[in-house]
């Protein structure tokens, strides 16, 4: 039986760039195991495949999905996803199999019940260290830490769309608005995931792609995926506490 390895994070965090340069940089580990595609009602965005990266769907398709009892349906900020399970289970019977994508559903599928014998890896991304956290909260009334993370993601996402479309539209910058709000809530969930690698070289950074091999907390993160997936317990990585947040 297969493992399933849970990489997540919230939007703009570095989910995408990880895996891109695990593939490219550790194809040894990369090639051991299959993607999990989910079901999507959100358009592909630019350079996303049909098939590869989600099955793209309409809303009132996924929506019917909630009525067959394999799968799990999910909203995610806005967007519904969903995953059959059963067709999940079959694939560990064969390899280990990776899912990349929304906190919410990454929980979930850690704490499923179906999958509750099922080994798991779990990572999560993290935009902020966690001694950042606290020394934020220290701050008490000078700084409220929802509206950091809100803002410190907003950013990181702008910069992300404006590298993919340029000149962004109205339901772009109110779809980069709805990601960066959920993300205090996503790193709520932290503390459900074995493995926390603070990562501040977010989707938007050039340091994974920009040179011939990625550089600064990007180069930090790799690594520490690599040892994760090996067995290993790089000392980079974070365990976060129920009461953090």
């Amino acid at each position: 039986m297969g493992k399933l390895i849970v990489i997540s994070g919230p939007s703009g965090a570095g989910k995408s760039p990880l895996h891109q340069a695990l593939e490219k940089f550790y194809p040894e580990i990369a090639d051991r195991m299959n993607k999990l595609i989910l079901y999507n009602s959100r358009s592909p965005r630019p350079r996303e495949t049909e098939g590869k990266d989600y099955y793209f769907r309409s809303r009132l398709f996924i929506k019917g999905l909630q009525k067959k009892e394999n799968f799990l349906v999910l909203d995610v900020r806005g967007d519904l996803q969903a995953v059959d399970i059963e067709e999940l289970k079959n694939s560990l019977k064969k390899a280990d199999m990776l899912f990349e994508g929304n906190p919410f559903i990454g929980k979930t599928l850690l704490l499923h019940p179906s999958l509750k014998n099922i080994k798991k890896i779990s990572v999560f991304i993290s935009p902020l260290s966690r001694e950042e956290i606290i020394f934020f909260q220290s701050l008490g009334d000078k700084l409220l830490l929802p509206e950091l993370v809100t803002e410190v993601m907003k950013r990181k996402l702008l910069r992300r769309t404006e590298k993919q479309k340029g000149i962004l539209s109205l339901a772009d910058l109110e779809n980069i608005e709805k990601r960066a709000r959920s993300a205090y809530g996503e790193l709520k969930e932290a503390c459900q995931f074995k493995n926390v690698i603070p990562n501040h070289d977010g989707e938007d950074s050039e340091n994974w792609s920009g040179f011939y091999y990625p550089l600064g907390e990007a180069r930090k993160t790799l690594l520490s995926l690599v040892e994760i997936l090996k067995g290993k317990s790089p000392s980079y990585v974070e365990k976060w506490d129920n009461g953090l947040l």
